[in-house]
C-alpha cells in the first residue's frame, strides 16, 4: 500500500466516522481499525489527528460546493431556487447529521486546532460566494441573508432530516429575492 491508497482509505474511514459518530468520539486507533492502514503508515500520512481532521473537511468541501455548484450552474434561470431544492435532496439523504463544518467546529470550538478552523472558515467563506453568485452583483445583502437561510435549514434539519425545512427556507429564499428585484428596479 503506498501513501496516496493509505490516504484514500483514511480519509474515507474518517469521513464516515466523524461524520457519524463525531470527531472528539473517533479515536486514530479506530480510524487505523476501519482504513486497514497501518498505525506507522497512517502516522507517516497524518502525523496528528488534526491534520486527518483538516484533511477530511478539506475533501469534503471539494466534493460538497462542487455537488452544489453543478446544481446552481445547471439552474440559470432560477440559481436561488436550485440551492435550496439541492438542501432538500441533501436533507434527505440516509445518515443526515447536519453541516459536517459545524459539527466541527462545535466539537472543537473557537480556540480549536488551527487546520480544523481554517477549513471550517474557508467552507463557509466559499458558501457565501456561492450565494453571492446565485443572488447576482450587487445583492450583497441578499448573498448574507440566503446564507443564514441556508445555514439555519441546515441545523433544523439536522434535528428532522427530511425536505420540508430547505422548502421552508427556499419559500423566505424566493420572497426575498423578489423583494431584491423590486428594490433593484425602483419599483
Amino acid at each position: 500500500m503506498d501513501d496516496d491508497e493509505a490516504r484514500t482509505r483514511l480519509l474515507d474511514a474518517a469521513e464516515a466516522l466523524f461524520y457519524a459518530d463525531g470527531i472528539q468520539a473517533v479515536g486514530m486507533d479506530r480510524i487505523r481499525a476501519e482504513s486497514g492502514v497501518p498505525l506507522k503508515r497512517l502516522y507517516k500520512v497524518f502525523p496528528a489527528k488534526e491534520a486527518l481532521v483538516a484533511g477530511y473537511l478539506e475533501r469534503r468541501d471539494r466534493r460538497w460546493m462542487g455537488s452544489l455548484r453543478d446544481a446552481v450552474a445547471a439552474a440559470p434561470d432560477d440559481p436561488v431556487g436550485a440551492v435550496f431544492d439541492w438542501l432538500g435532496a441533501w436533507f434527505s439523504e440516509p445518515g443526515f447529521r447536519g453541516c459536517a463544518f459545524m459539527n466541527a467546529y462545535g466539537e472543537v470550538g473557537a480556540a480549536g486546532p488551527a487546520g480544523v478552523l481554517v477549513a471550517v472558515r474557508r467552507h463557509k467563506a466559499e458558501l457565501r460566494a456561492l450565494l453571492g453568485e446565485a443572488a447576482g452583483p450587487g445583492r450583497e445583502e441578499l448573498a448574507d441573508q440566503l446564507l443564514i437561510l441556508v445555514e439555519g435549514a441546515t441545523a433544523v434539519a439536522a434535528l428532522t432530516p427530511g425536505p420540508e425545512p430547505a422548502r421552508t427556507a427556499g419559500a423566505a429564499a424566493a420572497a426575498l429575492t423578489r423583494a431584491a428585484g423590486a428594490a433593484g428596479t425602483g419599483a
